[in-house]
């Protein structure tokens, strides 16, 4: 590996000379200014996460805050929503790689979320590569050509939105060092792409825009809004220059989205039903509650009473504080055989009725072949001009309370639910320490969040000793047993070639330890990102 220093920034990553365009020296600046103001305090909040959690594992439930009560019975509201980020009621997203954001951009969506967490895996050329992706695509002049089909891709004049999703606060970036330490992976993110678009973005008319990701508490919004300010300051532009949705995807957020609301209320414009990674938190932060254990993934959906209020309360708490609530994903691939594909396109437009008939204002969706299903179920909400639902205040609706909010969830654990985890899990691993965030596997496109319930799922089952529906007692052994034979289904499945060039065997051995574990593994990317190639 070799090693450079530019503008105080460490560099330990090859630095050929389109990266040099990149990792400037002001650029590099940037990132080292950023860090040395922001890496303390945020080791801080890291700290405050575990003291929480703490609480959580010794018994105690998450709630509402008492001392932010006046801040939720306050009358107030966010900045005004640029014009445009008024209209997303379908949004498309994906990671950075180059042929993705040319698919992405020309598809029939209002905006494309361009991702550098858990659609990513954040190799060195990835990270950077990325940047790259995403400077051309907003000076417009991103092409592709496919070097297997020879396929051009190249942009059409109509384009959905750019906005950045930057890695979650708990992701350090190994490859490049300010004092000795490593910088946090989100700062990298966000600063590269500040320096390199905001220029090009504001000579259009618009602004540098991101999804923030995981953030559990008001504070770690707050910390959001100070790197904001910093920025905005030292490159001489106004407030309001940069402009965040948040996901609400963690069990805790849940609980402070009007102080999170509050404490970005000049640079927030919307928050996001991150569900995926929702239920994941809801297993991770209630682990040690032995009635709070969550049944097979697959029924586990947005009928169930934990997540519906969620959904709702999000709603509820957005509007009426005028900011956008935004939609989960639907994550499923169009199938070839009209059958198939019909079945899933009647899934896809059940789920986009419910949020758009709940109040949301736009939706996800992982493929372009599902945006036409998206829009038509939102075309029918938004109508007379319409460009989004501020307008649904459901101030009818009964309050959502923390009881509503942490309700378990009825169904089964079945064998063929634990087996499809396993799997899952396994090409998910693979694909990720080979460099490859966003798989498609069994007609799903999956990111991290999946292969995170899923291994989570049965720690927990095997931690509280449940019982499948068959009678078997869910162990270590038992893991252990059936992650060896689906190991050998999935061997078969992809070929003996993508099994070996995949490293399918170090993945097989990093779920079992971290399934097996006696302690929770908070991450599955922080022991995969030791094993990530490149």
């Amino acid at each position: 590996m070799t090693s450079s220093t530019i503008a105080g920034l460490e560099i330990k990553g090859r630095l050929p000379a389109e990266f040099q365009t990149i990792l400037t020296p002001e650029a590099c600046r940037l990132v080292v200014e950023l860090t040395r103001e922001f890496r303390l305090p945020l080791k801080q909040l890291l700290l405050q996460r575990a003291t929480e959690q703490a609480r959580y594992d010794a018994g105690a439930l998450p709630d509402f805050r008492a001392d932010t009560a006046d801040i939720r019975s306050g009358d107030w509201k966010v900045a005004a929503i640029p014009a445009d980020l008024q209209d997303r009621r379908v949004e498309i997203t994906g990671p950075v790689d180059r042929k993705m954001i040319i698919n992405a951009l020309n598809a029939d969506v209002k905006v494309f979320m361009a991702d550098f967490e858990d659609s990513q895996a954040p190799s060195w050329d990835g990270v950077i590569e990325g940047q790259i992706n995403l400077r051309d695509a907003n000076l417009g002049t991103i092409s592709y050509s496919d070097p297997q089909s020879g396929k051009q891709y190249a942009l059409r004049d109509k384009q959905a939105l750019l906005i950045a999703r930057v890695r979650g606060l708990h992701l350090w970036e190994k490859h490049l060092e300010v004092d000795g330490e490593a910088v946090p992976g989100s700062l990298v993110d966000f600063a590269l792409y500040f320096f390199h678009n905001y220029q090009t973005r504001l000579a259009k008319g618009s602004g540098v825009y991101y999804y923030l990701p995981k953030l559990q508490s008001y504070k770690e919004a707050a910390w959001w809004d100070a790197v904001f300010r910093f920025t905005q300051t030292k490159f001489n532009q106004p407030v309001g220059t940069i402009r965040a949705t948040v996901l609400i995807e963690t069990l805790p957020a849940v609980f402070e989205m009007d102080e999170i609301l509050y404490a970005l209320r000049e640079h927030i414009v919307a928050l996001n039903c991150g569900r995926w990674d929702y239920i994941f938190s809801y297993i991770k932060t209630l682990k040690n509650h032995a009635d709070r254990v969550l049944p097979d993934r697959q029924v586990v959906t947005m009928d169930q009473p934990f997540l519906s209020a969620y959904s709702k309360l999000l709603i509820k708490t957005c509007h009426k504080r005028g900011a956008l609530a935004m939609g989960g994903m639907a994550a499923f691939i169009p199938a070839k055989d009209p059958v198939t594909n019909q079945a899933i396109l009647t899934k896809v437009t059940a789920d986009k009725e419910r949020e758009a008939s709940n109040g949301h204002d736009g939706t996800w969706v992982a493929h372009p072949g599902l945006a036409a299903t998206a829009n038509a179920v939102f075309n029918k909400y938004l109508t007379e001009g319409k460009t989004n639902q501020l307008h649904i205040s459901r101030t009818d609706d009964a309050p959502v309370t923390a009881a509503d909010l942490l309700a378990p969830s009825a169904g089964e654990r079945t064998e063929a639910g634990m087996r499809t985890n396993i799997r899952v899990a396994l090409q998910y691993i693979a694909a990720w320490i080979s460099g490859k965030g966003c798989v498609p596997i069994y007609g799903l496109m999956e990111d991290a969040a999946t292969a995170e319930i899923c291994r989570t799922s049965i720690w927990q089952w095997i931690k509280h000793g449940k019982s499948l529906n068959n009678g078997q007692l869910v162990t270590k052994d038992l893991f252990a047993q059936m992650l060896q034979q689906e190991a050998a289904v999935v061997r078969q499945e992809v070929g003996e070639e993508l099994w070996q060039q995949q490293q399918f065997e170090r993945a097989q051995a990093l779920l079992l330890h971290i399934t097996t574990a006696d302690q929770l593994v908070d991450f599955l990317t922080l022991p995969a990102y030791e094993l990530l190639t490149a």
